[in-house]
């Protein structure tokens, strides 16, 4: 079972339903946390950095973030790559989960520095397995700073 911490997860996905079915796995995996959702790499960048419509909320330090590469706007390469590029923000797991095959992609998130870099399963089962093994090693396992 997961033990539940204060941190939030904050999940960035454009999809509504690609948020839900997350959402939903994550939460059948056993995982405890508060999960926070962003709808763009913008809206992600403006939580993080309490702007925008953030500007006057609590200062919000995910436990981890799970990241979408191809969204509108600022996609997940640009949001990764302004993550691991703040001194206050680099030391936050991101593990990136994407249906990008590219190989480039692969290369280009991990020069960036992402933790973590998976393709979304298209069957449903296979995603709730994929989602079940990331909570039992990123919320069970692995120690978060």
């Amino acid at each position: 079972m997961v033990i539940s911490r204060n941190q939030p997860l904050l999940l960035v996905e454009d999809s509504p339903e690609d948020r839900e079915t997350t959402t939903r796995a994550l939460r059948k995996a056993g995982l405890t946390l508060t999960i926070l959702s962003c709808v763009s790499g913008d809206d992600a960048l403006d939580l993080l950095h309490q702007r925008g419509k953030y500007a006057d909320t609590a200062p919000v330090r995910p436990a981890a973030i799970l990241l979408d590469l191809n969204m509108p706007g600022t996609d997940g390469r640009e949001v990764l790559a302004e993550i691991k590029a703040n001194e206050k923000l680099r030391s936050i797991p991101v593990v990136v989960i994407t249906t990008s095959r590219d190989e480039r992609d692969i290369h280009t998130c991990y020069e960036s520095g992402c933790n973590a870099y998976i393709r979304k399963p298209v069957d449903l089962s296979a995603f709730m397995r994929s989602m079940q093994r990331l909570t039992d090693f990123w919320f069970a396992e692995a120690i978060l700073p």
